[in-house]
């Protein structure tokens, strides 16, 4: 039940912050003072969206006990989120050697979690 705890807060503080960035990318116009105002009204997300990842690594850690699973994990996720967010806000989609690197990682982690 712990992964699920740490899954699901690794993806909820992941999403939130990719959203935001990628959300900046594509609406905030570039100049300091919009770019300011932005993060600073996005400052309580930030917030809990940090709670959330570190939640989620310290219950990863808790279930698994290898920091560096959880990490690697979490930097997995991150990458499948930030293709679901590039595909969202700006309509971008991946190829087949995206994908194969993606399988190349998962591999790796697979490798990595074996005794």
């Amino acid at each position: 039940m712990i992964y699920l705890y740490s899954a699901g807060l690794l993806f909820t503080g992941l999403t939130v912050i990719n959203a935001i960035f990628s959300y900046q990318s594509k609406q905030i116009d570039p100049h300091f003072w919009s770019t300011f105002k932005f993060q600073t009204l996005m400052l309580p997300l930030f917030l809990l969206a940090n709670l959330c990842i570190g939640y989620g690594v310290r219950f990863g850690y808790k279930a698994t006990h290898q920091l560096s699973y959880v990490l690697v994990a979490a930097k997995c996720m991150e990458i499948l989120i930030s293709l679901l967010m590039g595909y969202w806000f700006f309509k971008e989609t991946t190829s087949w050697k995206t994908w194969a690197g993606l399988g190349l990682i998962a591999a790796g982690v697979v490798l990595v979690k074996q005794k």
